[in-house]
């Protein structure tokens, strides 16, 4: 099985049981591992480059799809659209529709570089709060779909959602100085962000497709 996951912090609590779950003995030699941006996981996917993946909630209708994803309800802190020259961003295909359907003009940045931009005092309109002020609603980013491996997708999803979320210090720092941030800004961000799609979230993702065809 080849799994593909966004490079981005949103996923790291994700990716850190992952992990685990891959160095099992029982699965450790069936697992191929993939990190890329969005876009690059949305094509590897169609492509079938990869058997499963979080891939932009945009692109997600095509496939079956877990319950997981990336969630944010209210504010973000790492999708903002920055006054200035109307410009999308190539890593994305979710976020751009977003801006395009709030009407919010400006250059759509995602991912660490819009997190470290806010840390750094950049002013910007962060797109989860204006969906919820538009819907009372949270937003669903991207989503765990697949290809193939059904049982073991819902496996994963199982035993992900059953534990606490937990990052070692150790990797708690080293991802904080990778991307030049401080390991309580970085357990800062991730508390806005959440993996379970509930009936909410799943009643925000259908209005969300539905206002983009």
């Amino acid at each position: 099985m080849i799994f593909g996951s966004i490079s981005y912090l949103n996923l790291l609590p994700f990716q850190i049981f992952l992990k685990r779950y891959i160095n099992h003995s029982a699965t450790k030699m069936a697992f191929n591992y993939k990190r890329a941006v969005p876009s690059q996981i949305n094509y590897a996917l169609k492509k079938r480059h990869i058997n499963a993946g979080f891939i932009s909630s945009i692109e997600s209708k095509s496939y079956k799809c877990s319950n997981l994803g990336i969630i944010a309800n209210r504010a973000v802190y790492s999708v903002f659209v920055v006054e200035g020259e109307e410009k999308t961003d190539k890593e994305s295909a979710t976020s751009n529709a977003l801006a395009s359907l709030l009407n919010i003009k400006g250059e759509v940045i995602i991912g660490d570089k819009a997190l470290k931009y806010y840390l750094n005092g950049g002013e910007c309109t962060d797109l989860a709060t204006e969906w919820y002020k538009k819907t009372a609603l949270p937003f669903v980013f991207a989503r765990l779909c697949y290809n193939y491996h059904s049982k073991r997708i819902k496996d994963i999803e199982k035993k992900f959602l059953k534990q606490p979320i937990k990052i070692p210090q150790y990797i708690l720092k080293k991802e904080a100085k990778k991307r030049d941030i401080s390991p309580k800004e970085l357990r800062w961000y991730l508390q806005f962000i959440e993996y379970k799609l509930n009936y909410k979230s799943k009643k925000a993702l259908k209005l969300f497709l539905k206002q983009v065809k």
